[in-house]
């Protein structure tokens, strides 16, 4: 007998397999609103200028391509660095924070997810419900025990922030709590400032770790508007702060596997020993992260011209998705429904439409329009010339 026979068919990715079964669909009016990528207007993924210019920069450069350091591009890391905390950050200046370079926005939550089960290995991690389902599996996989608090409010299609911050209060010191910077995925309902006030001084009292994730900064409001909820965090006195960031989005460089995670320190003395052991933790998952989707985002953000042009662009991408957001909901009310004006107040890339398991399942079957079976829907993947289809066959779903 095989030794592996009793091996268990593992189940699809439910984002995944969404892709999967719209790539089968020969139907030329098929729409993927499950994927958690950026299309532009014409249905592409983005090549944004800032990086062919950056891609063009290298290429000239003729870099070689040589391992790199274990926790990543010192460059790459300022940059992240700057991004995430400004330039004139007094924890930068104090040296009190500890970054790395990661194989994309997961492979700083794992990252994390281990140094933090090597120092607190029975700790439990609290994750919002809903949130992106690659969370229960990360952490899970790290060997933490895993519970969940409310978050999303059905019938307000928003935050229920009562039961979020009773649950919150009843967890036992050093719990970690996931929690989103922004675009909160799937929902793309968001904290306010004075909600994320509020949160802050529970997390502090209840001697909470925050592990946040923020894969879409700059799609929301702005750059430094969308750290907004860490700088608050901080400013509150935590002194453990975790933060998880991609580029995949932001920069559409998804295949290069680009992220960083970044500990907040007491000290820079504690900062020296956490990265050694984060160091540890990477060289004995993948050693070294690739260098050229690294390059790429340093150099753009490093290169004044290149870096305005970027955020141009980012611009462009944030105002676009809040077009067709409210292009939906504006043919949804011509069409009999204006309850669906919430979409317009959710942010980000994704909306919890409240379609039910049955109505996604219709979408797919008479309409080729594919979600996920949440309802969650990609709000990216909307354009002018899928806009119709998508109201009408919502219509006919929910009537």
């Amino acid at each position: 007998m095989s030794v592996f026979a009793r091996v268990a068919l593992a189940p699809s990715d439910p984002i995944l397999g969404v892709t999967d079964a719209w790539r089968a669909d020969p139907r030329p009016t098929k729409v993927n609103l499950g994927v958690g990528v950026y299309y532009d207007e014409q249905g592409r993924l983005t090549l944004l200028e800032a990086v062919k210019r950056a891609e063009d920069v290298l290429v000239a450069k003729h870099h070689t391509r040589g391992y790199i350091p274990i926790d990543g591009r010192p460059d790459y890391i300022r940059a992240t660095q700057h991004l995430i905390f400004g330039k004139d950050s007094t924890l930068l200046a104090e040296n009190r924070v500890v970054t790395a370079q990661t194989l994309g926005g997961t492979g700083a939550l794992r990252t994390g997810a281990d140094f933090l089960h090597s120092v607190l290995p029975d700790a439990t991690v609290a994750i919002s419900r809903p949130s992106w389902p690659n969370h229960q599996v990360l952490f899970a996989a790290a060997g933490f025990s895993i519970v969940d608090y409310p978050y999303y409010d059905p019938s307000t299609h928003g935050v229920d922030f009562a039961a979020m911050t009773s649950a919150l209060a009843a967890l036992p010191p050093r719990t970690v709590v996931i929690v989103h910077a922004c675009c909160h995925n799937p929902t793309g309902a968001d904290l306010s400032p004075d909600q994320w006030r509020e949160l802050a001084v529970l997390l502090r009292e209840r001697e909470l770790i925050p592990f946040v994730d923020m894969a879409y900064q700059g799609f929301d409001r702005g750059i430094s508007e969308d750290a907004m909820g860490i700088q608050i965090l901080l400013d509150a006195g935590i002194g453990t702060v975790v933060i998880a960031n991609s580029y995949s989005k932001s920069f559409g460089l998804y295949g290069e596997r680009i992220g960083a995670l970044s500990i907040v320190c007491a000290d820079a003395e504690e900062a020296a020993r956490v990265r050694s052991q984060v160091k540890q933790t990477i060289r004995a998952t993948y050693s070294n992260p690739p260098t050229h989707g690294a390059a790429l985002v340093a150099t753009v953000l490093e290169d004044p011209e290149l870096r305005a042009l970027w955020e141009s662009e980012l611009a462009t991408m944030r105002d676009r998705i809040k077009t067709v957001r409210q292009g939906l909901v504006d043919r949804l009310a011509v069409k009999g429904r204006p309850d669906f004006s919430f979409v317009s107040q959710q942010a980000g890339m994704f909306s919890y439409s409240g379609l039910s398991k049955a109505q996604v399942a219709r979408l797919r079957e008479e309409f080729a329009i594919y979600a996920v079976d949440s309802g969650r829907i990609c709000v990216a993947a909307l354009n002018q010339a899928n806009l119709d289809h998508v109201a009408d066959a919502i219509i006919q779903v929910v009537t």
